[in-house]
């Protein structure tokens, strides 16, 4: 049998939360929640005791700065990777993608 897998999306909440230094009472009353609420809800959210649907973490990851993705990987090198591929132009991504095919196709 397996080892059970982890969601990574509570700590990449809480990590991206606290990188921007809100609360999550805040971060919570920015999304709209009621302000009684806001708090619990977000709690449950990097607790792992609920998932927020797509659109409350989409919404959640425009407010936090980071690509909806990023609650989704599993280390933090992926992570790290993804948020500065979302910080990048197109033609910054496609200049990036000829030099990280030329790379495997040379076997490097």
């Amino acid at each position: 049998m397996s080892e059970k897998q982890i969601n990574p999306l509570p700590l990449r909440l809480k990590q991206a939360r606290k990188a921007l230094g809100i609360s999550q009472k805040q971060l919570g009353i920015q999304l709209g929640m009621e302000p009684g609420t806001a708090s619990a809800r977000m709690n449950h959210y990097e607790k792992g005791k609920h998932t927020p649907d797509y659109a409350t973490l989409k919404a959640m990851a425009d407010e936090l700065g980071v690509p909806v993705a990023y609650f989704f990987c599993e280390s933090e090198k992926s992570a790290q990777l993804l948020c500065l591929l979302d910080q990048m132009s197109d033609e910054e991504k496609d200049i990036l993608i000829a030099q990280l095919s030329k790379s495997i196709d040379r076997g490097e």
